[in-house]
């Protein structure tokens, strides 16, 4: 079911009249208070902070979260990115320790891993990636590890460094349609993001692959479907789609907000289209209610289980044919 909306103008003033559907109960309760005082005493950085998710209230009262590591300052600006931008000086060699202490305090069962980008980095920060994902391994190894990775300029041993250390699911934002990268995600290119999928489904068939588009920059229909349909072709097998809102004034403006009923039109089209999952609702970011995409696409991954490079996939994870393995050539 389609619903009719005017398309708002790209304005400040647009923007500050939200629908009634897009507010959120502001955070508390005893569980997030608990999470909020064991990031702080452990230094931790959260993408639920830093990027100004409207879902922080509920996923950490239900004492989930997504851990950023490498610092809260991102080497690129891109216009939709509420994370600070600039050269950044932060370092804890401790912190993958400290992830996996807290996961472990927690008693996480499926735990959602993220970063800036650290394009000042000879590795993108992998090794820290890396690192991280066995501190989690070691202190709760029934946690499920759920990377969302940059794109490390496309560095395939960057991305194999990562894939080694044993991640449940490889996920990279996709964002937004090829047409608006050039505004959007500054740095980024989209058949990087393409190739990166490529290259992570090639080198471990059996890891599940994962990504996320926010609607409302100005794609097109038939836009948003044929990306759809390349992260389909290049393995992505879980989804997500939510409503971009603008950060500040200094940021892209919202060119339109998309009603609740065309979310879940439009989640019905990626289950039609081939995804094993996709979560889609106005307030959906990719890690929102992480987990429970997970068990829903039927990954059968369990913690203790990592992916390793060279495994066979379960035919039923994504819906799709194989890929061939690629060739090792720079991605571009």
């Amino acid at each position: 079911m389609t619903h009719p909306l005017v398309v708002l103008q790209p304005n400040a003033a647009a923007d500050a009249r939200k629908p009634a559907w897009l507010k959120v109960r502001a955070p508390g309760g005893p569980n997030y208070s608990r999470l909020r005082r064991l990031m702080r005493d452990l230094n931790l950085h959260s993408v639920c902070e830093e990027a100004h998710c409207p879902n922080i209230g509920e996923c950490w009262q239900e004492a989930t979260a997504t851990f950023m590591i490498l610092g809260d300052v991102c080497t690129r600006n891109c216009g939709y990115c509420a994370v600070a931008h600039g050269t950044p000086v932060w370092e804890d060699r401790e912190e993958p320790a400290h992830i996996g202490r807290a996961v472990a305090e927690l008693g996480l069962e499926h735990v959602v891993i993220t970063s800036v980008n650290r394009d000042d980095l000879a590795d993108g920060g992998a090794a820290h990636w890396a690192a991280t994902i066995r501190a989690v391994r070691a202190h709760a190894p029934a946690c499920r590890v759920e990377v969302l990775v940059p794109d490390f300029l496309g560095r395939r041993a960057s991305i194999d460094t990562v894939i080694a250390a044993g991640p449940a699911i490889f996920n990279h934002n996709t964002e937004t349609v090829p047409r608006l990268y050039r505004v959007a995600r500054h740095g980024g290119r989209y058949e990087r993001v393409l190739e990166l999928f490529r290259h992570a489904r090639a080198t471990a068939p059996a890891l599940p692959l994962k990504s996320g588009l926010i609607l409302g920059l100005g794609e097109e229909r038939d836009e948003l479907v044929a990306t759809m349909r390349d992260l389909l072709e290049v393995g992505v097998s879980i989804l997500t789609l939510g409503q971009y809102l603008r950060p500040s004034p200094r940021h892209l403006p919202v060119s339109r907000f998309y009603h609740p009923e065309e979310f879940v039109e439009l989640a019905a089209l990626g289950r039609d289209l081939g995804f094993a999952h996709v979560e889609s609702g106005p307030l959906v970011r990719s890690s929102y209610h992480a987990k429970r995409q997970a068990d829903a696409a039927g990954t059968g991954v369990a913690g203790s289980e990592p992916i390793v490079a060279g495994a066979e996939p379960p035919p039923s994870i994504s819906g799709h044919p194989r890929l061939e393995p690629a060739s090792r050539q720079p991605l571009q």
